[in-house]
């Protein structure tokens, strides 16, 4: 039998006490002492709030306090504490922000945005294997349906931007110029590089270039990279990649839905801005496939009797997933990720995470108008469903 005992209680405090006398903090000889304790099964019910104190304490220590900028929520900047931390490394947004869309470019001319549907066909392959792309990031007044405009943060003038439609190994020459009040920038997830370089923010009247061939096929987001990301994904900035396999899929009506949510202020002078506030509570006021709430509704998706259908189905957020369903069908194939290999089969609902994409087959094999939607209904009816109609 071995001579070894396990450490006692008071050997523990023991050692806490040296540690303390070699000029240890306070707060980490608690966080230590609980840790051995724990394993010991001896943690007591108020250990946890006792390293929850530790850590508090340090934080009140650290966090400086953001620059008042004034009382109200609409006006007041948001502390640079509030971007997401997964854009540390962006380059030209490290100062507090203002919580709204509504800069001047995208308030100009808003009386005049028309509104158009938005075109859910995936766009034929070119013959390049070279594609060229020179986007200019704006923003603009974007009328989403009859009664509202936004103050749009867009790629090329819409949201979302352009479909992109490519194949494994192609080579993407990419290119953005910033012609807005604003820096942006441009991530896209079909990519592997190196962020800090690739994905750095243009200041206005600049540009970033880059280039990079995707190595997975599947639908994939693209995105503002710029801090805070949520204000920025959240105003508009986002779009689908679409990668072919290098064995084409089987050929099929193919169409893109994105989802993306809206918050916005109250209207004045007849646009609604993107509130950052409000999507920091991530209670929506419109869910919507590719920009427009239930714009697919009044002009549904068309396909014939027989026809093989394929959504690829891309989730933009920036905080909610899409519950992907049509209504009377079922799906005999859903790509989780890279197709040909990762299908699974008989599926009646499947969720896309934020930032995901999946790609959703069915044999279109009864006349009749199909209800496409988000199964989330909370979101579904404020405005993420259409309809598919079976001629």
């Amino acid at each position: 039998m071995s001579s070894h005992r396990p450490p006692l209680l008071s050997d523990l405090l023991a050692e806490a006490s040296e540690e303390s006398v070699a000029a240890r903090s306070l707060s980490g000889n608690r966080r230590q002492f609980l840790a051995k304790a724990s394993r010991l099964g001896l943690l007591l019910p108020v250990a946890g709030a006792a390293l929850e104190a530790c850590y508090k304490d340090e934080k009140a220590s650290t966090v400086s306090k953001p620059t008042a900028q004034g009382d109200s929520a609409s006006t007041a900047a948001i502390a640079p504490s509030h971007q997401n931390p997964d854009s540390r490394a962006d380059t030209a947004l490290h100062t507090a922000h203002t919580p709204s869309s509504a800069t001047g470019p995208a308030l100009a001319g808003a009386s005049s945005a028309a509104f158009h549907r938005y075109d859910p066909a995936l766009p034929p392959l070119g013959s390049s294997r070279t594609l060229t792309l020179h986007w200019k990031a704006k923003e603009a007044p974007i009328k989403i349906s009859a009664s509202t405009v936004v103050a749009g943060w867009t790629f090329e003038g819409d949201i979302p931007g352009p479909i992109v439609h490519c194949r494994v190994g192609d080579t993407i020459d990419f290119t953005l110029t910033v012609e807005g009040a604003i820096p942006h920038s441009m991530d896209f997830h079909a990519a592997q590089i190196d962020p800090k370089t690739a994905f750095r923010s243009a200041a206005p009247g600049q540009s970033v270039s880059y280039t990079f061939r995707p190595k997975y096929p599947g639908a994939f987001l693209y995105h503002c990279g710029s801090a805070p990301v949520l204000m920025h994904l959240g105003s508009g900035m986002f779009g689908a990649i679409i990668v072919d396999p290098v064995e084409p899929l089987a050929a099929a009506k193919e169409f893109v839905l994105v989802q993306n949510e809206y918050y916005l202020a109250a209207a004045a002078n007849g646009v609604q801005a993107s509130d950052y506030n409000k999507m920091l509570a991530m209670n929506p006021d419109m869910v919507c496939f590719n920009g427009r709430p239930n714009q697919y509704i009044d002009a549904p998706i068309r396909v014939k009797r027989g026809d093989r259908v394929r959504f690829f189905v891309v989730s933009a957020g920036p905080s909610h997933p899409c519950n992907f369903h049509i209504v009377g069908e079922q799906f005999d194939t859903v790509y989780l990720g890279a197709p040909p290999t990762s299908a699974i089969h008989g599926v009646q609902t499947f969720s896309v995470a934020p930032g995901g994409g999946m790609i959703f087959e069915l044999v279109a094999d009864v006349a009749g108008a199909f209800p496409f939607v988000n199964h989330g209904f909370g979101h579904g009816q404020k405005g993420a469903i259409g309809v598919m109609l079976v001629e």
